[in-house]
């Protein structure tokens, strides 16, 4: 069985409003988090920046949340603006929820694949395995994977998993020989 892994490469784009201008996209750049308090409940915001006009805005993480209630070691990553902080929070799907955002992963992915095809008889079995919820259809990324078209791929490969519906998690397909 061959494998193959799905990285993230960055951070995705988010598609997101700006108040300033027209533009529809906004990245965390480098990641930051705004922590404010207000007596013994705190605030804190992941800073989004418009990709356009540089306009920041702010995503609700935690609103007027008791400080008892924090981990000591999340609030210190919140304080510290740690970098896999940024990450966990970005891709939680309830921030997105809750701030009306959806994340754009293109460009922000990559998929490794072994340099050669080995010297086996055909069909071949393929393991897909993804380093990070990077959501892509199983159908475009063993098409980018194979170089072939979809519809090459819809004839040759068989797959354990809809080819039209994204994926976050691992899949494997079998690769048959061509005509």
């Amino acid at each position: 069985m061959l494998p193959w892994v799905v990285r993230r490469t960055r951070l995705p784009l988010l598609s997101l409003r700006c108040v300033d201008c027209p533009s529809g996209s906004a990245t965390t750049g480098p990641g930051r988090f705004r922590v404010n308090a207000n007596h013994k409940l705190l605030d804190v915001w992941l800073l989004v920046r418009c990709v356009s006009c540089d306009w920041t805005s702010k995503l609700t993480v935690y609103e007027r949340t008791p400080v008892s209630s924090f981990d000591p070691v999340e609030l210190r990553g919140y304080r510290l603006n740690d970098p896999a902080l940024v990450a966990s929070r970005l891709l939680d799907p309830q921030l997105a929820r809750r701030n009306r955002f959806v994340l754009d992963w293109t460009g922000a992915w990559r998929l490794h694949t072994p340099s050669g095809w080995p010297d086996q008889t055909w069909p071949i079995q393929v393991a897909v395995v993804f380093d990070d919820p990077v959501p892509v259809r199983p159908e475009r990324l063993v098409a980018h994977g194979l170089g072939l078209s979809r519809g090459e791929v819809r004839r040759r490969i068989k797959c354990d998993v809809p080819w039209r519906r994204p994926r976050i998690a691992g899949f494997t397909f079998t690769v048959t020989a061509g005509d």
